[in-house]
């Protein structure tokens, strides 16, 4: 930091229990880019913070250039930004995460790629134009550019005029994937915008359609009959993308990702599609993996264009690993890094830092607990499951059951049994585990988006304890 730049003055607003985590983690950082201060507004669990409190509470605030709350506060911050004309912000959910959080120097854009991404119904020619358009909506909410239609061999395909209408209507852009140079013709009168698998003896149809050529090889091997395609459409000074077909694993995997190679060095400057539905429908694994590695390999060949298929249950999420990939490249290429620690969504089984806490950690936290609420926490040796009277470590959920002595609370009972499912799936898995949160799988499930403008409300089984405690105090019943 040069001698001209204003050190930041910062103030974290925490509870009595997170209190001396905090200080710690802070005094650990040894960070020279900012001087803090650490209060203790009052309360025991610093996340039950609300704005009315920290207006009754908070004074003196004046030497601060921004003040941090807790991760899982719920309330205004523009309302407290007002009020004290001090910049209000949440920090990360856990503390553990603070020196990450104060690293966002290194933040990456991910509103960028050049990768277009086509996404094939494959079945189309079943479906009714209104069927097909969902799926395309879905498609493009996904991340989808262009909505392939695919034909089916020896399958009519009588609503094609109305399919296309419909898409064009809700402005689709429109690529056919056919080896039927009678319905490459037709599609290209409904408002085709790309024709995909055009050879050598069909290149005739690029100069009777308005419509991209995407050309191929006669046959995978046969690369020569591709390079024949790309001369005569340069001749003609004519738009096309050139294909030169993935092919699947054990089926010349290998010599395809070279074809590509040759295909670009020979060719630095043409349009290239690279359509990966060969390797990640016809390869049983995690896809998210897959186009993961396809995507880097696309953003080193300089691939601008890219075809896949969601066929396979396993490939559900194809287009929207697939759209995230492709951010990640390119923001990885333009900072010259590997696509390391850019972001999390492609990790749907695993996490980086899946235990943010220490054994000891968590046991020196229990170890402050004054009420009878159990909390759930991880580390490396287990579940941890501790309240003021309990404190116990285990890895199978029913390790718990004799402990708790919840047997006449059944509400309670299912809550914990949900959580404790949940805390075990993490723990076995590497995951991050938050009581009380659902446990997140990356870009393959998207998460419930949370409101935290204000407190979550009860759930069904705390709100049934509730109700039995209070009728119980009503009947003075113990």
């Amino acid at each position: 930091m040069s001698t001209n730049e204003k050190i930041e003055h910062i103030l974290f607003l925490t509870g009595k229990l997170a209190y001396p985590g905090l200080v710690k983690i802070l005094e650990d950082m040894h960070n020279d880019a900012f001087t803090y201060s650490v209060r203790n507004l009052g309360l025991s669990v610093a996340s039950m913070m609300t704005v009315n409190i920290i207006k009754r509470r908070l004074k003196d605030i004046e030497k601060f250039d921004r003040i941090i709350l807790p991760g899982r506060f719920c309330g205004d911050l523009n309302e407290l930004s007002t009020h004290f004309g001090v910049p209000f912000e949440r920090g990360p959910e856990e503390l553990k995460d603070i020196p990450t959080f104060f690293g966002k120097a290194h933040h990456y854009d991910l509103s960028h790629s050049d990768v277009l991404i086509f996404g094939e119904i494959v079945e189309a020619a079943n479906l009714s134009p209104e069927a097909t358009l969902d799926i395309a909506r879905r498609y493009r909410t996904d991340g989808a550019d262009v909505i392939d239609i695919g034909f089916m061999p020896d399958t009519p395909f009588p609503q094609l005029a109305d399919t296309m209408a419909l898409l064009k209507e809700h402005d689709f852009k429109i690529s056919v994937d056919t080896h039927n140079t009678d319905q490459l013709l037709q599609a290209s009168r409904y408002g085709a915008d790309y024709l995909l698998s055009l050879k050598l003896d069909t290149l005739w149809v690029a100069d009777e359609s308005e419509a991209t050529p995407i050309v191929i090889p006669d046959t995978p091997q046969q690369i020569k009959t591709l390079y024949q395609c790309i001369e005569k459409l340069e001749q003609k000074n004519r738009a096309f993308i050139a294909d030169p077909i993935l092919d699947p694993i054990h089926y010349g995997f290998i010599d395809s990702l070279a074809r590509y190679h040759r295909v670009r060095l020979d060719h630095p400057h043409i349009e290239i599609m690279m359509g990966i539905g060969n390797l990640s429908e016809l390869t049983h694994a995690d896809s998210s993996g897959i186009n993961a590695l396809l995507l880097g390999i696309i953003s080193e060949l300089n691939i601008g264009y890219l075809l896949t298929t969601q066929v396979s249950a396993h490939c559900r999420c194809a287009i929207r690993e697939i759209d995230l990939a492709r951010r990640i490249m390119y923001a990885a290429r333009a900072h010259s890094s590997p696509p390391t620690g850019i972001a999390d969504g492609l990790m749907a089984l695993h996490e980086r830092h899946p235990f943010p806490y220490q054994a000891d950690e968590i046991k020196t936290i229990a170890e402050s607990i004054k009420d009878n609420n159990f909390r759930i926490q991880l580390s490396e040796q287990g579940i941890h499951v501790y309240n003021r009277d309990l404190y116990k470590v285990a890895t199978d959920p029913f390790d718990f059951y004799t402990d708790l002595n919840v047997s006449d609370d059944g509400g309670h009972a299912f809550y914990l049994g949900v959580e404790l499912g949940r805390a075990q799936i993490a723990w076995q898995l590497g995951k991050r585990y938050n009581q009380d949160e659902e446990l997140l799988w990356g870009c393959a499930l998207q998460p419930k988006q949370k409101d935290l403008s204000a407190f979550k409300e009860s759930g069904v089984t705390l709100k049934e304890r509730r109700e039995k405690i209070k009728n119980r105090k009503k009947h003075n019943i113990k």
